[in-house]
């Protein structure tokens, strides 16, 4: 993983409080000064010792951020991402407008996005393959696995493809994503115990993102956001929506420069939509995103 200014990295956050690795592997419980918390995990921050504990200073510049969203407001909750892996199974079946919220907010941000897909010896993996093929097609990276049917296979697919970088693991409940983290981390039970009882989080943690080193270089990182991160898109511009969609993006030869692709005449997208290049499941995602991204006021 690229090596960042700052004396130390959040690895823990709840609230304003932060758990803060200096770089020897010392964690500390810090505070942000004043009211506002702007540390999220994944940041390098300046810190200085107040006692026992720390008060962040000030946070580095990013390479980048995700924000989740819920009913009311925009979160930011993670930073300095090298990637982003999507983990969706076979059974139960994952939503795909979720999916896409994710590679879009992925792209946006400008971190690689790749899909694992659990669980491919249940009957279920045909259909859950063809509901990928649009994403396949459109250049998205997915690996097939199955964590509990062959542990070993998927570790060794995975470790090369995590290795010297930080991820951000992310999926719905019943993908399999617990024993995703706890087969590539061991002591990933230990370390988000330890904390959790550092942030007096207790039986919150679910709420809390987390970072885990794999292994003792402190090369390679898993983040663990709980459940599937309804992805904050309010930073969107409409105009910018369809670009963010490749398979969108690839047809919009349109007539107006300032084609929404939900109307005009001589519209390539829908005129595309139309020759089945793409499919009705992603138009119709595209259109809910589109008024979503439009009730933003600019």
């Amino acid at each position: 993983m690229s090596s960042t200014s700052g004396n130390g990295l959040v690895v823990g956050a709840h609230g304003r409080h932060f758990i803060v690795e200096t770089a020897d592997g010392q964690r500390r419980l810090c505070h942000s000064r004043g009211k506002k918390s702007e540390a999220v995990v994944g940041d390098r921050v300046q810190w200085q010792p107040t006692g026992d504990e720390g008060v962040i200073d000030r946070v580095e510049p990013r390479r980048n951020l995700l924000f989740r969203q819920d009913e009311w407001r925009s979160k930011s909750f993670a930073a300095n991402l090298d990637q982003l892996l999507v983990l969706v199974a076979a059974e139960p079946m994952y939503a795909e407008t979720q999916l896409t919220r994710a590679l879009i907010a992925a792209t946006q941000a400008g971190i690689p996005a790749f899909v694992v897909l659990n669980k491919i010896d249940l009957p279920q993996a045909a259909a859950a393959r063809e509901r990928l093929a649009p994403y396949r097609a459109m250049g998205v990276e997915v690996i097939e696995l199955s964590l509990k049917g062959d542990a070993a296979a998927a570790e060794a697919l995975l470790r090369p493809r995590l290795q010297g970088r930080s991820t951000l693991v992310l999926g719905p409940s019943g993908m399999g994503k617990s024993t995703l983290i706890n087969l590539m981390v061991p002591a990933a039970a230990a370390q988000v115990g330890e904390i959790s009882l550092a942030l007096n989080t207790g039986r919150h943690t679910t709420t809390t993102t987390t970072w885990y080193w794999l292994g003792e270089g402190r090369q390679t990182a898993l983040i663990d956001s709980p459940g599937f991160q309804n992805f904050g898109l309010r930073q969107v511009a409409p105009a910018d929506l369809g670009p963010l969609m490749p398979d969108l993006a690839a047809h919009m030869d349109c007539r107006f420069y300032n084609c929404s692709h939900l109307h005009e005449p001589g519209c390539g997208v829908r005129a595309a939509l139309e020759r089945g290049e793409i499919s009705a499941t992603r138009y119709r995602i595209y259109q809910e995103l589109f008024a979503e991204v439009s009730s933003t006021k600019w």
